[in-house]
């Protein structure tokens, strides 16, 4: 489980491609290397990835197909920044929303207005997903946790204050950039339970 606040930002050092699974290596941010283990959850930008090696500062993934093709994760490139979040342990306060760290989904960047105090982003999503899509709602970006704003028929913005760009990946993105989606799991689950009752009035 993971709270969508990013504790810190990785760089990747290393990337060694199989068939049909890519192996990575994420130098971590010093406070966050404390007390790791082989089986470790540790979210890549809001993508849950098991540890499988662990060396001084360095955390090893492995990262299946599946995941390749329904994350960002199989565009990186080594030098590339991710957010981080260790999972959080019972107790843990909650700053941000429950999260599963299983990506929905990728948006696209459409329009990026930055001021001295706020940056807004507009962001487009499969037409799927868009059901999902509150206003005021929560959603998982990139591992954020953030706040859905406008709602339109094919996407949403949201509004970044400066802490969120000072501890995040999201200050250097740019028109066009893709980023990771979760869907909040109880909107999603709201929303399944209506469209079940409504078919079966309809049955």
């Amino acid at each position: 489980m993971f709270t969508g606040i990013v504790q810190g930002i990785g760089e990747i050092v290393n990337i060694t491609d199989h068939d049909q699974l890519r192996t990575y290596q994420v130098k971590l941010p010093s406070h966050l290397t404390h007390h790791i283990e082989i089986g470790a959850s540790i979210a890549n930008d809001g993508c849950c990835l098991t540890v499988t090696h662990f060396s001084h500062d360095c955390v090893t993934f492995d990262i299946i197909q599946e995941t390749l093709a329904l994350t960002t994760l199989g565009g990186k490139v080594i030098g590339d920044l991710v957010n981080i979040e260790r999972s959080a342990k019972y107790g843990d306060e909650i700053g941000g929303h429950v999260m599963s760290g299983h990506i929905s989904g990728v948006a696209i960047i459409k329009v990026i207005n930055r001021s001295m105090t706020n940056c807004e982003m507009v962001l487009e999503l499969p037409k799927s997903l868009m059901k999902y899509i509150l206003y005021k709602g929560f959603i998982g970006i990139d591992g954020a946790s953030l706040t859905i704003g406008n709602v339109t028929d094919s996407g949403f913005s949201i509004h970044l204050i400066p802490e969120t760009l000072a501890i995040t990946t999201l200050k250097n993105k740019q028109v066009g950039d893709l980023v990771n989606i979760e869907i909040d799991s109880q909107t999603q689950a709201i929303v399944a339970t209506v469209e079940r009752v409504l078919a079966q009035k309809q049955a």
